[in-house]
């Protein structure tokens, strides 16, 4: 499907005219033009984190299936697509530039269907070993990477007065492909939706059967249709077009690593959470069928992100940032209250289990408003940095800044989902519970919030926002 946005400029997949600040360009074509793509980049990027995530809730099953790895084992296969994701944002931050946002859309979403058939073949066979399942969970990042590129595309899209929400939206109702996938997947294993050719189920010591296999081939349809929607439906900006030297700038602007930190603090808190969450309920309530439950969380946060962007439009990024990481540090010490302890050997799951729930819609909340920061920051920061430049090579200087640093600490942040499960496991194995963990994370949220205090939402802070 071609775009035909104006007779001239516009027409194809290239946009070599694309001005979002000038409000008559934007009610007349920009806001119709955006508006579709972010709709196409939206399921794009929730398919993306249900295959990103999708070993939290199979490192759950796979003992059942008579793949007996140790708690360690399971953690590590949880917390690998964390790390392979979080590496892949870094190099993922620059590609839309280079080869356009339509481009990339379809070829990273089309990248899933590797690690989303690999599964479902390989825990049919019993014989699969260890590493190919380690092999696997890396591949699942491929999924994690695209936020960064997908956020970054979007941001060139947008004016700076909508950009807040546009970006909560992306971001918001893509993160709910976590929460999607751990409804899902437990619905789907349990019955031969593809027929002979899924595959024959693998049998319990209960009598039972279950389909693990669909937890991979059930995205494969969907990733087609979302890899050919985005081929012919997005568009490319031809002044996003942006070498990947021209975008490292952003390695020396000081409040790029500052921003890093506080979206480790949100998002690394979200995605390390989501995975986390199903494996740690079961080893800290046994008792408990924890997959009944554990798509709340990644809905709940992915939902107060799509939710509460334009809060942080309308009373400033930066407070309600710091607020939200006060609050996050009475929610861990909620979290600590509840777990079993040698005063309450079984613990109260409802309590742990509600606190973490503040504690997702927080990181939520925080997820939106970090990302709301980052153009305040840089249109307050480029001016002064580069004083020589005209106006429109200022826009131009801070939307390429912008998206770069949006997409570079996405990637930074995504790390969280590789060191929460990893510590969780850590902290089990020397304490024998995951208390330690969770006490690092609470000093992490204080840190945060003095730094978001000291530069951004304090009266006298040098970039408020």
């Amino acid at each position: 499907m071609a775009t035909t946005a104006t007779a001239t400029a516009n027409s194809g997949y290239l946009l070599t005219d694309w001005r979002p600040e000038d409000p008559q360009f934007w009610e007349s074509e920009g806001k119709r033009i955006a508006t579709r793509n972010l709709w196409i980049s939206i399921p794009n990027l929730l398919l993306a984190f249900s295959v990103w995530m999708v070993w939290s809730v199979v490192v759950a099953k796979m003992p059942a299936i008579g793949f007996d790895f140790s708690v360690g084992e399971r953690f590590w296969l949880a917390a690998l697509p964390g790390l392979s994701g979080a590496t892949l944002r870094i190099f993922y931050s620059f590609m839309v530039p280079i080869f356009g946002g339509r481009k990339w859309t379809a070829i990273s979403t089309a990248s899933l269907l590797l690690p989303a058939l690999g599964i479902g073949f390989a825990v049919q066979n019993p014989d699969t070993s260890y590493v190919t399942f380690l092999i696997l969970a890396l591949m699942c990042g491929f999924g994690g990477g695209n936020f960064a590129s997908s956020m970054a595309n979007i941001a060139f899209f947008y004016p700076k007065k909508s950009k807040g929400n546009a970006l909560a939206l992306n971001a918001g109702l893509g993160n709910l492909g976590v929460s999607v996938m751990q409804f899902l997947v437990p619905v789907v294993i349990t019955m031969g939706v593809f027929g002979a050719i899924g595959g024959e189920p693998q049998q319990l010591s209960n009598g039972g059967q279950l389909f693990i296999q669909n937890a991979g081939f059930i995205w494969v349809p969907f990733l087609v249709v979302s890899s050919i929607a985005a081929w012919f439906g997005m568009n490319d900006i031809a002044d996003a077009k942006s070498s990947f030297s021209a975008q490292s700038v952003i390695f020396s602007r000081k409040h790029n690593w500052i921003m890093c930190v506080l979206y480790t603090g949100t998002f690394g808190s979200f995605i390390g959470y989501a995975a986390g969450f199903p494996l740690l309920m079961r080893t800290q309530f046994p008792e408990v069928d924890v997959l009944k439950y554990a798509f709340l969380g990644p809905l709940v946060g992915a939902l107060s992100r799509a939710a509460t962007g334009w809060i942080s439009d309308k009373f400033g990024g930066g407070r309600v940032t710091f607020w939200t990481f006060l609050a996050m540090i009475i929610a861990v010490f909620g979290v600590l209250q509840f777990l079993p302890s040698e005063a309450s050997p079984n613990g109260n799951f409802w309590g742990f289990f509600a606190c973490f729930m503040a504690l997702f819609f927080l990181t939520g909340v925080g997820n939106a408003s970090t990302f709301q920061m980052i153009p305040s920051i840089m249109k307050q920061e480029i001016p002064r940095l580069m004083p020589n430049l005209d106006a429109g090579a200022l826009q131009k200087q801070t939307e390429m800044e912008s998206a770069a640093i949006i997409a570079f600490t996405s990637a930074i942040a995504a790390y969280g989902a590789f060191f929460i499960p990893k510590l969780y496991g850590t902290s089990i194995a020397m304490t024998g519970a995951p208390n330690g963990a969770l006490w690092a994370f609470l000093g992490f949220y204080a840190v945060c919030a003095v730094i978001c205090w000291i530069f951004y939402s304090r009266k006298s802070a040098p970039v408020p926002c």
